[in-house]
């Protein structure tokens, strides 16, 4: 499968490690990954706020980039923040002729110009629904077995519903549960695992911002979670960066939860230390292969 592959501008900043670990597993399936290396931020929301036509702007160039790939199959993302904002984007390019062609009169003087029906998903929308849950099953040579995985899906990939065509035959708000339980790991359900991480909010209220990461991370160390993994790039960020902050917030949790990376590409880059995860992956009765 080509795919015209939007990174999103955190994975390859302040989380590289996600960028890193889409490389490596893309070739494992079949993916071939075309990077739109001319692309800019989707704007997070933030631009959205202040100027629309902005925001809508921006993302309706990335769109139309991706359009040029040839042979590509629909545009792919890795952060769930991009997929929540560029389908807020799409939605208005795609609801007026009349203005996806005011918009496209900005893009011309690039050549570029965003005609409607372009499939965009998240990786982990792909993986279900492209790859599809049998054939990941086949290809996992380590399984996690013993390790105990909260899923973190945040806000921005489950809500609103219609917009990111969540329904019944399209479950994407459990779409996490069934990947780690085709990897093998024991799905791990808690309070916070499809709530706001805190991030948008962390440069107005900072100690608010805290406070929600915090809840989370109790919630799920009070579960017995030895890890959450989460396809947003930015409650990556709070929820592991700011981890020892949020502590001093809510209070101290009993221990404290590693951020999972997929594949522990570059795993020392992360704020958190994995001992707890990585000794949770080793078979039973000890030694052997890690997941």
């Amino acid at each position: 499968m080509k795919v015209a592959y939007w990174p999103g501008c955190v994975s390859r900043g302040f989380t590289p490690e996600l960028h890193g670990s889409m490389a490596k597993v893309a070739p494992l399936l079949d993916i071939e990954l075309v990077e739109l290396d001319r692309a800019c931020c989707t704007g997070a929301g933030v631009i959205a706020e202040h100027n629309q036509e902005l925001a809508d702007t921006l993302n309706a160039r990335t769109f139309a980039l991706a359009q040029q790939v040839e042979g590509a199959e629909l545009m792919m993302n890795i952060c769930s923040t991009c997929q929540g904002a560029q389908s807020e984007c799409q939605e208005r390019l795609d609801a007026s002729a009349e203005y996806r062609a005011h918009v496209n009169e900005t893009l011309a003087g690039e050549g570029l110009s965003y005609e409607k029906g372009l499939t965009n998903k998240n990786f982990l929308w792909l993986l279900v629904e492209e790859i599809g849950l049998e054939r990941l099953r086949s290809l996992v040579t380590r399984p996690l077995h013993n390790l105990r995985v909260g899923p973190f899906y945040g806000c921005y990939i489950v809500r609103p519903r219609e917009r990111l065509g969540i329904d019944g035959e399209h479950p994407r708000d459990q779409y996490l549960h069934q990947v780690i339980d085709a990897l093998g790991g024991t799905v791990i359900e808690y309070a916070g695992m499809r709530k706001c991480c805190g991030f948008p909010i962390i440069t107005m209220n900072k100690e608010a911002s805290l406070k929600q990461a915090g809840r989370h991370l109790g919630d799920a160390v009070d579960a017995e979670a030895d890890c959450l993994v989460t396809p947003c790039p930015l409650c990556h960020l709070n929820l592991d960066l700011q981890q020892p902050l949020a502590e001093s917030v809510v209070g101290p949790q009993s221990q404290q939860i590693f951020m999972k990376d997929p594949f522990d590409n570059m795993i020392e880059l992360h704020q958190i230390d994995s001992c707890r995860c990585v000794t949770a992956r080793r078979p039973a009765g000890g030694g052997g292969k890690m997941a």
